[in-house]
């Protein structure tokens, strides 16, 4: 009798041992699959970026002349690059005529290369001329969206000659008021239908 007992009992803690060793496997897998989505997420990442801002612009950009959509209208917002953004009503802050890029850059503060960040104008890299960038160079940002951003090295992913904006608005996703968000281009907006 005690050895059968003493098989029961042996069994019943192998089969608890196994389920543990499992269940550890599991987590460690889950933990494995979060932090690949964690690293894939921050390349698109903007919970550090500043929503609002100053409302100063850099030296030298000029206000559009007739814009799309006239300081103080109001759009729909079209572009999702925070939470929140996408069919949220925005003012118009600011219009203004130049170049936009797409950019990838590795924080000043470390951490995983920024890929395709959505936008950073002309006026906004450093030494930058009369001549637009060309996708492919390497630049230097001057602006200070995200943290980690200014002074960081970049590389032009994309380039567009437009009318970008600065906006306010109240994300759909609820909260405060952003004010000054730079930048969103013409593309990224939408009339209000009356």
């Amino acid at each position: 009798m005690k050895k059968i007992n003493l098989i029961m009992l042996t069994s019943l803690l192998a089969i608890l041992l196994a389920a543990c060793t499992s269940n550890t496997e599991e987590t460690s897998d889950n933990h494995e699959d979060m932090n690949a989505n964690t690293e894939e997420s921050s390349k698109m990442d903007h919970s550090e970026m500043n929503h609002s801002g100053s409302g100063e612009v850099p030296e030298g950009l000029k206000e559009a002349e007739n814009p799309t959509y006239k300081v103080g209208s109001q759009a729909i917002l079209e572009t999702d690059h925070m939470e929140g953004m996408k069919g949220a009503e925005a003012t118009i802050a600011g219009a203004y005529d130049t170049e936009v890029y797409a950019v990838s850059y590795t924080p000043t503060t470390g951490g995983d290369i920024v890929e395709n960040h959505k936008w950073v104008i002309h006026e906004e890299i450093e030494g930058a001329g009369n001549t637009p960038f060309k996708p492919g160079e390497e630049v230097v940002l001057n602006a200070d969206h995200m943290e980690g951003m200014n002074g960081a090295e970049a590389v032009i992913d994309s380039v567009e000659e437009t009318t970008v904006y600065m906006v306010d608005y109240t994300p759909t996703t609820g909260g405060e008021e952003v004010e000054n968000h730079k930048w969103v281009t013409e593309s990224e907006l939408s009339p209000i239908e009356e």
